[in-house]
């Protein structure tokens, strides 16, 4: 799918040249990626403290089941 953007070009090449990648392209396909996967990392710290275990619950008793 070809997509018209206004990017700054000096930060594309910052990009490009941190990342070691020949083109404008992959540098910007990786940012995108590592941007999807820093979004879905901060979603899922965003569950941590927010569920409610019973305090009756013995896990030592799952440990011995036979």
């Amino acid at each position: 799918m070809a997509t018209n953007l206004a990017l700054d070009d000096a930060l594309i090449e910052e990009a490009r040249r941190a990342g070691g990648h020949r083109t404008k392209r992959a540098a910007v396909t990786e940012a995108l990626e590592e941007y999807v996967q820093r979004r879905g990392q901060l979603r899922i710290l965003g569950l941590f403290n927010t569920i409610d275990y019973d305090p009756d619950f013995d896990y030592k008793i799952q440990r011995n089941r036979k």
